[in-house]
């Protein structure tokens, strides 16, 4: 006989109880951290089956990621499954997770509850629906294309392409580059922008060359001005060659012009506002019986009258052997370059998956920046458009979708064809999203068209754990649900069973210092009398030394490895941790705080809280490219960096270690008062001297004399004075 979950409410408190009973049709539960959000989303669904009558099929549960739902299965199998025994097998450290979850899928299908409820990702959700639906706006037997050849979703895997979408895009960009026109106008870019940053000269992120030639021409020739470069790459297009700064003694004195043009015998010097006079030269000329022609910037100005002006300048000075074309290849193009054009192919496909997360008009987007006002900016959007056209041409062609197409096909699906989006309406009659403060405008989007008046919303989410923007999601959707979704219930779960009292008082002051929140007083169910550790080691070395004390230390009390967590901000932080760990024969659990996320640790040390640039905060304001289709705001930037710190805070459950550097200390840190922390670090020594006088005829006494040779006065600790010398 199958086994049947029962429902026990007595181990909720009082809001958790209130989340799980509650018939409002629209529903919002504000979890703090550690506050049981999970066991609140998994308890609501076996009352609603076990209380409530519900048909399990009538039950959608949306996650985020593949391990979430597996999670979620787990857990309710685990509930169902009275002798143990797959609980065990969970555990079992010597069975492959292949193993484990093939046993999962076998034990899903056991019981009625976990084979007929529809726990999904948002993809996997939609890639049901259009394989079983989708037919109306595209082929359903359609493939996923991936932006890389690694597995997001491992139920989807086995509906890969074998392309990838940066695969398809390098192809696509090679077959635009046959024009040869579109291939200079792309080597232009990648040269100027992308190698040279010439858009961000003068700055600390790139130091002047100490030559003052900043320009790279087409045949890689390094030049001080646009202007000459644009002279260079004429030369180049035109397969003139030309020589660059050739040093000339005619008589009195060596100097170099601009170019010199051997198949025509002719020198150009290009003159501009900042050039010296070339009187003297031009006399060197004369006497040399040179020829030399003047150019001046006005003429790259105007590239009519630019190209006119070369051609009357060179080419009728050229032999009739002149070719005036060239047959250009990508690959010889971009011999040296080829990094530096995946880069370019990168920043296309952030801009093709930005519009679509933020469900905008894509001709709308790409017109804009066509139109935008820097040249840099308008040069870019020039030469993505064609490529970003033709992979959608060549994805629809092929059958292709890639995870964000899995939601912008469903829903004008749901839109646009009544009796597909009825037949999900009438299906699930209760909707259940966790994480709810990482959703996209897709994601939101999918989840209005599947909403009737009937259907019961309960969303779950922590808006003070949002740390996903530069994915795609909107704090503002969790924070303004209410407008979202019309009269909505919003319950709070504000008691953290997680971590010690220091630790959540440390974490709601931080958290404190953001303006766009929902406020919230969480607290702690745990008292402790360890403080959070802070420790300032004047360098990388004291710092690296501190924590290997203090992990050994911890062993000594019992603690195993896998009961301590590192957590940093950027993976580079830990490198020199790890390799001094792995020389102590330590071996200390380790994830960026974006990764440990839903993680949490006995023991918890937080690297890297440093100040500015690779430090912590570290506000990474997005290029004017991609602010073209979405704007980045410094103080809401700041305000996701203080929310990652909070993360990473409340991963701790009984200690907590913030390691900084003496003088150079991370701004948040200065947002925890005394009450919750505990300040140390290794003393500095005195940069004063200290000077021995005696007490009755001042004299300077050396540090061993017991008696002052000068009156005869007894020395001792107290007679001495210490002054600046």
């Amino acid at each position: 006989m199958e086994n049947i979950i029962k429902t026990d409410l007595s181990a909720l408190n009082d809001k958790q109880r209130e989340a799980v009973v509650s018939e409002d049709k629209r529903i919002l539960v504000l979890a703090g951290a550690g506050s049981g959000k999970t066991k609140t989303l998994l308890q609501k669904i076996i009352y609603l089956i076990e209380e409530k009558g519900v048909n399990a099929s009538s039950i959608l549960a949306i996650t985020f990621a593949k391990d979430a739902t597996n999670e979620m299965i787990d857990r309710l199998i685990i509930s169902a499954d009275t002798s143990g025994n797959y609980k065990k097998q969970l555990l079992d450290e010597t069975l492959s997770n292949v193993k484990k979850d093939k046993e999962r899928h076998i034990q899903q299908k056991n019981y009625a509850l976990t084979n007929n409820l529809t726990i999904k990702t948002f993809h996997s959700f939609c890639f049901s629906i259009l394989r079983d639906d989708g037919a109306k706006v595209f082929d359903n037997k359609f493939k996923i294309i991936k932006n890389t050849k690694k597995n997001e979703d491992d139920e989807l895997s086995k509906y890969t392409a074998r392309e990838t979408a940066f695969g398809v895009m390098h192809k696509l960009l090679i077959e635009l580059c046959e024009d040869a026109g579109y291939l200079l106008q792309l080597k232009r870019y990648i040269l100027d922008y992308i190698i040279d940053k010439i858009h961000i000269q003068n700055t600390d992120q790139r130091l002047p060359p100490k030559d003052g030639k900043y320009f790279t021409t087409l045949d890689g020739t390094k030049v001080r001005s646009k202007s000459e470069q644009y002279i260079a790459d004429w030369f180049y297009r035109h397969n003139i060659r030309y020589e660059y700064e050739p040093r000339v003694n005619v008589k009195d004195f060596p100097f170099r012009p601009d170019f010199y043009i051997p198949d025509a015998d002719l020198y150009i010097e290009h003159v501009s506002d900042k050039s010296y006079t070339i009187r003297d030269k031009e006399e060197q000329f004369k006497k040399g019986n040179l020829l030399l022609i003047k150019t001046s910037d006005s003429i790259t100005k105007d590239s009519t009258l630019f190209n006119q002006t070369l051609d009357e300048i060179v080419k009728n000075r050229l032999s009739s052997y002149y070719h005036k074309t060239v047959t250009l290849d990508f690959k010889e193009e971009f011999n040296g370059y080829h990094e530096n054009v995946k880069e370019f192919i990168r920043q296309i496909i952030r801009v093709s998956d930005m519009i679509k997360v933020e469900n905008t008009d894509a001709g709308f987007i790409l017109e804009k920046g066509r139109n935008d006002p820097h040249e840099r900016v308008r040069n870019f959007y020039e030469l993505a458009v064609p490529v970003i056209k033709k992979y959608i041409d060549y994805c629809t062609n092929k059958s292709y979708l890639d995870y964000n197409d899995l939601l912008s096909k469903s829903i004008p699906l749901f839109k646009n064809h009544a009796d597909i989006a009825n037949k999900y309406r009438e299906k699930y009659k209760y909707i259940l999203v966790d994480e709810f403060q990482d959703v996209n405008t897709l994601q939101v989007e999918l989840i209005k068209v599947l909403l009737t008046e009937d259907t019961q919303l309960f969303c779950v989410g922590d808006d003070w754990q949002s740390i996903y923007g530069f994915m795609g999601s909107n704090i503002s959707y969790i924070i303004d649900f209410e407008k979202h979704f019309a009269n909505s219930k919003i319950i709070t779960l504000s008691l953290n069973y997680r971590s010690t009292q220091n630790i959540v008082g440390a974490s709601n002051e931080v958290i404190s210092y953001n303006k766009f929140k929902i406020d919230k007083d969480v607290q702690a169910s745990k008292i402790s009398e360890h403080k959070i550790v802070v420790y300032s080691g004047n360098n990388r070395e004291e710092n690296i030394q501190f924590c290997i004390d203090n992990i050994k230390e911890l062993a000594n009390e019992g603690v195993s490895n896998d009961e301590i967590l590192f957590l940093y901000r950027r993976k580079k932080m830990y490198t020199s941790y790890l390799t001094r760990f792995k020389d102590e024969g330590l071996s200390v659990q380790s994830k960026t705080i974006h990764g440990a996320k839903g993680l949490e640790a006995k023991i918890v040390f937080i690297i890297g809280l440093t100040e500015g640039y690779g430090g912590f905060p570290d506000i990474w304001m997005e290029d004017r490219i991609f602010q073209i289709i979405k704007k980045a705001d410094h103080d809401l930037l700041l305000e996701e960096e203080r929310r990652l710190f909070y993360v990473a805070i409340t991963r701790a459950k009984d200690k907590l270690f913030l390691i900084t550097e003496r003088g150079n200390e991370s701004s948040f840190l200065k947002e925890i008062t005394e009450a919750f922390t505990v300040r140390t670090s290794n003393p500095m020594k005195s940069v004063v001297d200290r000077i021995i006088t005696c007490s009755s005829c001042l004299s300077t006494l050396e540090k061993l004399w017991v008696f002052c040779p000068y009156c005869g006065q007894k020395v001792s600790e107290q007679t001495g004075r210490q002054e600046n010398k």
